[in-house]
């Protein structure tokens, strides 16, 4: 049995066909530790893989205004073991973060190892990119896993097809999707837990909306877009996303998984999308890709190293109130560990940030004004 969710969508903006997209929700998790936490959407959850958000404290993560963030159910389960964490209290407790974490389930990272794993109906039976040791994923492990780690939102197994595949790869991948899902949801989690359903159909129309179909009948808390920005164009990519999301229910919410960069999050709550997750702000953080609201600015550029100003004059992150673009380029070009560390910061910042203002143009009624100044302050792509 799963909880009955309360969604609440405060504010949608209607499109010129009179169709409902953007929307401000709200939703509330009970919570692990007894509290329970409600959630305002739009919202982007950093990505913490082993339970660290990397180079960040969760009073960092609490500062820049974090609401959910995420936990990675296969490299938990490697390292240091499902069952040790249960141990010290839960992934809460272990890394010391008591606002809600959503676990995936491990299906993208078998999607992700494709060259160390055997996909078949019961499960997957994968190698460790660890020692290279053999495991078995099944969609009820997966379930278990989940309950130990006591994660506030649990992801359904699913099979994530390959881009590009045939019709019939993307139909099998679909159809065994919605078998584990059914077997997952006979497992039993924690009183808390929430759990999320997964549709997948890759590029195909049809195929999407036979998945939506199907996950959609069962009794899952909320739904999320599986199986996009996994090679595809970004214009493709949106399309199916728009295409997608009103397939989903209108009173629960709506995730996009593994998406992206700001222009991606702007048209993936243009097409009426509540969640979204990515590496891409860390991890292009740690290279010296840094996204700001007039483009993005590599900080390794020759360019920076005489530079007075700001990274961006409008953030109101540690990085950009007191450091210049040329001591964050002498720190990135030195390697220095600091480096990391602020320009996650900001990376993080800014990605929190849109997805506040976006909620408040969505809650103030100018929410395409507002996607208009969006793009219009971004001056190049790559500066």
């Amino acid at each position: 049995m799963t909880i009955q969710i309360n969604f609440k969508v405060e504010k949608q903006v209607i499109d010129s066909q009179g169709v409902g997209r953007a929307r401000a929700a709200e939703f509330t998790v009970p919570g692990s530790l007894g509290v329970a936490h409600q959630i305002k959407t739009p919202v982007f959850m950093p990505v913490g893989t082993l339970g660290t958000v990397k180079g960040i404290t969760p009073g960092e993560l609490h500062q820049m205004g974090a609401q959910v963030i995420l936990g990675n159910t296969y490299h938990l389960y490697l390292r240091p073991g499902h069952q040790r964490v249960e141990s010290f209290g839960e992934l809460h407790r272990f890394m010391a973060w008591n606002k809600p974490i959503l676990t995936d389930s491990g299906g993208f990272q078998v999607f992700s190892l494709a060259g160390l794993n055997k996909i078949d109906d019961e499960g997957v039976t994968f190698q460790s990119h660890i020692d290279g040791s053999y495991h078995r994923f099944t969609p009820e492990l997966s379930m278990e896993i989940q309950r130990a780690l006591g994660s506030d939102i649990v992801m359904a197994f699913d099979q994530c097809p390959p881009y590009p595949a045939t019709p019939e790869q993307v139909q099998a991948a679909m159809r065994r999707t919605v078998q584990w899902a059914e077997r997952g949801l006979a497992v039993k989690l924690k009183d808390h837990q929430l759990r999320f359903g997964i549709v997948q159909g890759g590029l195909y129309q049809d195929l999407r909306v036979e998945s939506a179909k199907d996950i959609t009948s069962m009794p899952f808390d909320g739904f999320a877009i599986g199986g996009l920005s996994i090679g595809e164009s970004p214009d493709l990519m949106q399309e199916m996303a728009r295409f997608t999301a009103p397939l989903l229910p209108n009173d629960k919410p709506r995730y996009l998984m593994g998406v992206g960069r700001p222009e991606d999050l702007v048209e993936g709550v243009r097409a009426g999308i509540d969640m979204f997750d990515c590496v891409m702000p860390t991890r292009n953080a740690r290279n010296g890709q840094l996204f700001t609201s007039q483009g993005k600015v590599n900080i390794k550029n020759a360019r920076y190293a005489d530079s007075k100003e700001p990274l961006d004059p409008e953030c109101p992150c540690e990085t950009c109130t007191n450091y210049t673009r040329g001591y964050l380029r002498h720190l990135f070009v030195c390697r220095e560990l600091l480096s990391a560390r602020l320009n996650t910061i900001h990376n993080l910042t800014y990605y929190i940030r849109i997805m506040a203002q976006m909620r408040e143009a969505i809650l103030e009624e100018r929410f395409e004004q507002w996607v208009e100044s969006f793009y219009r302050k971004r001056q190049s792509d790559v500066r």
